[in-house]
């Protein structure tokens, strides 16, 4: 008889090379899956099997919980949040997919159970001039040498020009560049999008090449580190937590405000949400509504000071 965490072993194997989702994926959905299984098997005294998994109730699911919500006293954890409880479900949910589609042990006592109700905030993007005023400030930096400067000076050039993610702009080789007029991007999920390249961009890149003094294969990261090595993404966010500091903005001035920035800005431009859906690479047309939520608010911000009478 199978166990539940053979299934789960299976699983996983099929997120990562059938669905081709990224290790990050991949090791999330099994750190929640496994922290379910473990209650069920403290729950109920015994390693559970596919058989068992298809007879879970509602109320054991709504059980666990709670349980994750509240956190585990003994073991002097902390519990959830709402989103964090919320993706652990949505993980639950989609394992026992599996063990229904493909082991035969369906459960339609899980659909019953619902998960918190999260408020979805509106996408944090840094202003033109602030983002322009983050590049600026990596040239003042006398410790880092002129083609570090110029690599990070690329990089934020890169995400914000583009409005790729960190994984996605380091992801780059060396025979990439110089850069054409459009790059082919593989974001999550293995989904495949064209985006077009500035003439900033693609000069930024060309500076920092210019000056990098490690030589690099064709199929070599692109953005280096220091000792020569791939450019983590670590780096590229203590780059600009570094920045914000010094230049007094807040903590949500991240890599990846950078990307909101890129789509909001062509939103403001008359942009269409399907056309930043599509360079973006979101699968649903609902994540890039949010930032229609962010352009009115910069609206009403612009007639507040504008309007004689505001």
């Amino acid at each position: 008889m199978t166990s539940a965490r053979q299934a789960l072993t299976a699983w996983l194997d099929h997120l990562a090379n059938e669905k081709r989702a990224s290790p990050r994926t991949v090791r999330a959905y099994g750190d929640n899956v496994l922290a379910y299984l473990n209650f069920l098997e403290r729950h109920r005294g015994e390693a559970a099997s596919v058989a068992d998994m298809a007879a879970i109730t509602a109320a054991e699911l709504r059980a666990y919980l709670a349980f994750r919500r509240e956190g585990d006293t003994s073991q002097e954890e902390g519990g959830l949040s709402p989103r964090s409880l919320s993706q652990s479900l949505s993980s639950i949910r989609a394992f026992h997919r599996y063990l229904d589609h493909r082991l035969g042990a369906p459960n339609a006592a899980i659909g019953l159970v619902r998960g918190p109700r999260i408020k979805v905030g509106a996408p944090r993007p840094v202003s033109e001039d602030q983002a322009h005023g983050l590049i600026a400030e990596l040239s003042l930096d006398p410790d880092r040498e002129d083609w570090e400067v110029a690599r990070d000076e690329a990089v934020l050039t890169l995400l914000w020009g583009c409005g790729l993610r960190i994984s996605e702009g380091l992801s780059l080789t060396r025979r990439d560049a110089p850069l054409a007029d459009s790059l082919r991007i593989t974001g999550k999920g293995g989904k495949t999008r064209i985006v077009p390249v500035l003439d900033i961009v693609r000069e930024r890149i060309d500076a920092y090449l210019a000056v990098l003094p490690f030589a690099l294969a064709p199929d070599d990261p692109l953005f280096r580190a220091k000792r020569g090595g791939p450019l983590s993404p670590r780096h590229v966010q203590a780059t600009m937590q570094t920045l914000r500091s010094r230049l007094g903005l807040s903590d949500r001035a991240t890599p990846h405000a950078l990307r909101h920035s890129f789509a909001t800005h062509l939103l403001g431009a008359g942009a269409d949400l399907r056309s930043i859906q599509d360079l973006l690479g979101h699968a649903s047309l609902s994540t890039t509504q949010r930032y229609t939520q962010v352009d009115a608010a910069g609206l009403l911000a612009a007639y507040g000071k504008a309007h004689p009478r505001a």
